[in-house]
This record gives structure tokens, sequence and C-alpha cells, in this order.
């Protein structure tokens, strides 16, 4: 099993999880769940333990969001094709992955968990360039590795979007 497999059954994402993971309002309202986590945060130096309810709210959002909207009406939405794209990508250890595919979401998966250890640290020091560089970099990095999943869905499914 995929360690991203063991992930997103942490998250009980069954097809009906997928399936309304797949609305693109899923994944764009899931988004910036990192920016917005990082300011819940870093708001503990402003209000102290105020700041555990948005923290709470963002974690909980984070978990309910694959299953608080409808399945996907179409197809060719590009975030749609991005999730279906990492689901192929999860179930790689079954059915391979074309050999063009299978580095480049290690190296930007790779550069997502530096961008997330720096804004980690940023946050944690109250380092406003850490913490911005690090969620740039973290959002960057998979916003990147999702137009390969993208590509990855288009060359799997030969689809025309």
């Amino acid at each position: 099993m995929t360690f991203e497999r063991r992930i997103a059954d942490a998250f009980r994402m069954d097809e009906a999880g997928w399936a309304r993971h797949a609305n693109p309002w899923s994944g764009w309202t899931r988004a910036p769940g990192l920016p917005i986590l990082a300011l819940a945060l870093w708001s503990r130096a402003w209000i102290g333990w105020w700041a555990v309810p948005p923290v709470a709210a963002v974690l909980a959002w984070t978990w309910v969001n694959p299953r608080a909207f409808p399945p996907a009406a179409r197809q060719d939405a590009w975030m749609t094709r991005a999730v279906l794209g990492e689901r192929l990508w999860l179930a790689r250890d079954r059915v391979p992955v074309p050999a063009r595919h299978a580095r480049a979401p290690h190296i930007l998966s790779g550069l997502s968990l530096a961008g997330l250890a720096l804004a980690a640290h940023g946050v944690a020091m109250l380092d406003a360039g850490a913490a911005i560089g690090g969620v740039a970099t973290a959002t960057l990095a998979k916003m990147w590795c999702l137009d390969r999943m993208v590509w990855l869905h288009h060359d799997v499914t030969k689809d025309s979007a």
C-alpha cells in the first residue's frame, strides 16, 4: 500500500468520498487550507488561547471537506481531473502509472514537505519570512503536483479535455 493511500485511508476516503472530493468546489475550498492554518496558528501571538477555535475549525474543515460537496457533475474541470489523477497515483502499486509520471510527484511532494517544515518553523518561531516562504513553497509545489496529476489522468484515460 502506498504512503499516500494510507493517508487517504486515514481520511476514510471511500468511493463516495472520492466522488464528492472530485467536485471542484472541494478542491478549491481546500487549497487555501495551509495559508489559513498558518495564520490561525500565528494568531496565538495576538489572541493567545483564543487561537485554538480557529485552528480547530481549519483542521475540522480539512477533515470534512472531501465529503461536504455533492459528486462532481462533470469530469472535465481541472481540479476534478487532478483529484482523479491523485486516485490513479495512489493505486500505482496495483496499477502501474506511465514511466514519465513516476518521479515528478515524489520530487514535488518532497519539495512540498520541505516547504511545510519551513512554514512550521516560521510559525513556531514567529518568523514571518520563513512562514510565508514555507507556505508559498508548499502550496506552489502542491499545485504543480496537482497539475501533474491532471496530466497523469489524461495519459491514463486518454481524455480529450
